[in-house]
């Protein structure tokens, strides 16, 4: 079985596992499907917009595809979600990545 099916098995009996739902996002990437990994992305953190991770991997998607207004979107989104729950590593990522668009 390979790794997106283990990881949808796996979301069968969890659902709103964020963990799993940002691994199948990564895994979809890895093979380029960044429509399914932007809709499961874009799921996640609407289920749940603390998991700061996923901000990130979605911006780096949406500079990739060419979506720059949308990627500096989700970076300041992500910025403030990372600022609320003190999580300055992920701030800290989120604002280079912020930079490098807009400076």
């Amino acid at each position: 079985m390979d790794r997106i099916a283990q990881l949808k098995a796996f979301l069968e009996s969890s659902p709103q596992d964020s963990f799993l739902k940002h691994a199948l996002a990564l895994e979809y990437i890895k093979i380029q499907e960044d429509g399914n990994a932007r809709k499961v992305f874009e799921e996640l953190l609407e289920n749940e917009p603390t998991y700061v991770g996923s901000y990130y991997h979605l911006g780096k998607l949406l500079e990739r595809t060419g979506e720059t207004e949308a990627a500096i979107a989700v970076y300041e989104k992500g910025m403030y979600i990372a600022w609320e729950e003190k999580d300055m590593h992920a701030y800290n990522e989120l604002q280079a990545a912020h930079e490098d668009l807009t400076d």
